[in-house]
């Protein structure tokens, strides 16, 4: 069953309430030790999924000589080095995948802790860890086992193409030689490989702003917490599509605020962002103001997604 479209819906109304909600919980008083707590509850709730800024790509690209022949060798050499060496490849990559894998879901259930401890903090103006640590658990043993899943199959649909098309290409390239059908190959697995990236950032950024305060407001899992979801989503598919559009400006913008500081430090600003914890202490209003505009703009759909009301005899030291 739909849910009814709401009425007044806006992506620019709940910018300001959230600076101010932001000053509130850091500013008004200022309290640098509830900046820590709360910032070790941001760091957790964000550990895994910061990731580089990968730039490596395309700088030596001259060296590379994409004559035929040699790339028809290059794959040949490779293919015959990679079968007479397997007996200690094999163990080795068995090896890195299991480590791999282990330290993934080892940040990915952390990370779903940390999710709602942020949460909790930002919407009731605390500065508490062990409480939500123990209180969400079951909540975020429900996010992990789906955040999980949704990234298994991620992997399994973003590689598999490059896994067969792979084998294609280097067949048909030792066969045939490097043609313009090669070429298209190619360009339609990237092309595929970048819509099953863009389909599931967008599926674990509602997660992580909508999925996490309905799960935080009515105790389901994360699945029920979808299905509440969707009912909202079906009917508001623009809204959300120009929500989505709005994030990525506001993310530009802080990426741009941030460049500055760091050109306008000598980088030491740069230094201090980088840092594992510290950087998320030195940039807490940014995330405290993230955190807090996804729940004012989702507050709009009806009190029922709303979460700064007091939950069952709670009280918010002042409320937003």
């Amino acid at each position: 069953m739909n849910a009814p479209q709401a009425p007044s819906i806006s992506v620019i109304d709940p910018i300001n309430p959230a600076i101010e909600w932001a000053r509130t919980i850091l500013f008004r008083p200022f309290d640098l030790g509830k900046w820590f707590v709360i910032g070790f509850s941001a760091w957790l709730a964000q550990l895994g999924s910061g990731g580089g800024n990968g730039g490596g790509g395309g700088r030596d690209g001259a060296r590379y000589n994409v004559d035929p022949g040699n790339l028809r060798h290059e794959i040949d050499h490779v293919w015959r080095y990679v079968t007479a060496n397997l007996d200690w490849i094999i163990p080795v990559a068995v090896a890195a995948a299991v480590v791999f894998i282990g330290l993934w879901l080892l940040f990915l259930w952390l990370s779903s802790r940390g999710r709602f401890m942020f949460l909790y903090c930002v919407a009731r103006n605390k500065a508490e860890v062990t409480n939500p640590w123990h209180r969400f658990q079951h909540h975020a043993s429900s996010l992990f086992a789906f955040r999980a899943v949704l990234g298994l199959i991620t992997l399994g649909a973003a590689i598999a193409p490059f896994v067969l098309g792979g084998i294609v290409v280097s067949v048909s390239t030792v066969t045939l030689g490097f043609t313009p059908l090669t070429i298209l190959a190619i360009v339609g697995a990237v092309i595929y490989f970048l819509a099953v990236l863009i389909v599931s950032g967008v599926i674990a950024k509602f997660t992580k702003d909508f999925i996490v305060p309905i799960m935080y407001l009515r105790a389901v899992s994360a699945t029920e917490a979808w299905r509440s979801f969707l009912d909202v989503l079906s009917v508001n598919k623009g809204r959300f599509a120009l929500y989505i559009l709005v994030q990525m400006a506001i993310a530009i913008a802080i990426t741009t605020m941030m460049v500055l500081a760091a050109c306008c430090t000598c980088c030491l600003a740069a230094c201090l962002f980088a840092l594992p914890y510290i950087g998320t202490v030195v940039l807490l209003p940014v995330h405290v103001f993230t955190r807090s505009y996804s729940l004012y703009y989702l507050a709009q759909y009806g009190p029922q997604f709303n979460v700064f009301e007091p939950q069952r005899g709670e009280t918010t030291a002042t409320n937003p």
